[in-house]
């Protein structure tokens, strides 16, 4: 592993500078306590700056087409994740502008991909079914193509749909085709959510976010916003899934974080530093059983932030479970206040975490999930059967 610095350019310490200070005008204090509280992950002007300024559009494409060198892009990610810019949309808008620009028609490109750029059209993911858990494939919401062959009825309904009521369109998966095998009976649509017959419903999680569920009753969808073949939707889908999974090679030249997650992960990481400071200001230093525990859990952080790839989905989410609940054992009490409440130890650092943290092993699919694909596909132990158990004659 190379764990040198990349050499910056004047031109990369210039263009450094411009994004601190573009972030610093945009972030602002009151742009991350409105998105504590409305858990949306999402600020419209913050975004909107984003692509008047070019940045939206200069992340998506590749250097050769106008974007980010690989030097400063590593740059933007990395200060974007320091000035804590609400992110999770562009996630979804990003990868689902990929699957567009794949597999849309060019007129669907044209009306898309400038909207993206700019700010004004934002993509959101629906996926998961109520009963269907990690299983994408298992999809009961149907699309019936019409007599005319133009359009498509869509019924059905979406958990976790996050970003929906801040977004223009929704990346659908549907079944076409009941009677085939799971995955070859999927298509996938780029549905406009202002189609009638769609209710978009709000659910808080528990660590204060943001997501919904989405209703689809009788919405008419024209054939031009399918996304490749009818009954090819797994195709189409299994790109995104496999960067958000985190099954994506590495590149070469190290410019990128280790594993998915480290978004998150840098939560964790704070937390810990917090509770170190803690320590350390409290004279609890002296205390070996005090100073075991919190190594201890830096160590793990740390080892956790070096997993790279897939092992890394699962490493970095199950070190916040097992370490959040131990800082805050080791803080006691006020450590159980939320962020930006008085008398809050570490301002709600290892409270966050601790509420976090079941959703970050959820994201993507469960860490069961996560096991399961590196048992069969890294270590060959087959595919689980999760048949039940024979019951013997008696």
């Amino acid at each position: 592993m190379d764990f040198s610095r990349p050499h910056l350019s004047d031109g990369d310490r210039e263009f450094l500078h411009e994004v601190r200070t573009f972030l610093a005008t945009h972030v602002t204090e009151d742009v991350k306590r409105r998105d504590r509280e409305t858990g949306d992950n999402f600020d419209e002007g913050v975004h909107l700056a984003l692509g008047a300024a070019g940045y939206l559009e200069a992340e998506w494409k590749t250097e050769a087409d106008g974007g980010f060198g690989r030097v400063r892009r590593r740059i933007w990610e990395l200060e974007k994740r320091r000035a804590q810019v609400p992110w999770v949309t562009w996630g979804t808008t990003a990868m689902v502008a990929r699957s567009v620009a794949s597999f849309g028609s060019p007129e669907l490109r044209d009306e898309i991909l400038p909207g993206v750029f700019s700010g004004r059209i934002r993509l959101c993911l629906g996926y998961t079914e109520p009963e269907g858990g990690s299983d994408v494939a298992t999809c009961k919401t149907r699309a019936v193509r019409e007599a005319d062959g133009a359009s498509w009825i869509i019924n059905g309904s979406k958990m976790f749909t996050t970003g929906a009521h801040n977004c223009q369109y929704v990346f659908l998966i549907t079944n076409t085709d009941p009677q085939a095998r799971k995955h070859k009976s999927l298509t996938m649509f780029l549905v406009p959510l202002d189609s009638p017959g769609i209710e978009i419903q709000g659910l808080r999680t528990v660590d204060g976010d943001r997501t919904n569920i989405v209703y689809y009753s009788d919405v008419r969808v024209d054939d031009r916003y399918r996304l490749g073949d009818v009954n090819g939707g797994w195709t189409v889908l299994r790109e995104p899934l496999n960067v958000e999974h985190g099954a994506v090679d590495a590149d070469p030249d190290g410019l990128q974080d280790v594993s998915i997650m480290m978004h998150q992960a840098g939560f964790m990481a704070e937390a810990v530093d917090k509770a170190g400071a803690v320590v350390a200001a409290s004279g609890l230093s002296d205390d070996r059983a005090v100073t075991y525990r919190l190594g201890r859990a830096a160590a793990r952080v740390e080892a956790s932030l070096s997993a790279p790839s897939i092992f890394g989905r699962v490493a970095l989410a199950q070190t916040m479970r097992d370490v959040s609940p131990d800082l805050m054992d080791l803080l006691g009490s006020a450590s159980a206040l939320p962020i930006g409440t008085d008398g809050a130890i570490d301002d709600g650092a290892s409270e966050y975490i601790y509420r976090f943290a079941p959703l970050v092993g959820i994201y993507g699919g469960t860490l069961e999930v996560f096991r399961n694909m590196i048992a069969q596909y890294v270590l060959g132990l087959g595919k689980p059967n999760y048949s039940p158990p024979a019951v013997k004659a008696s």
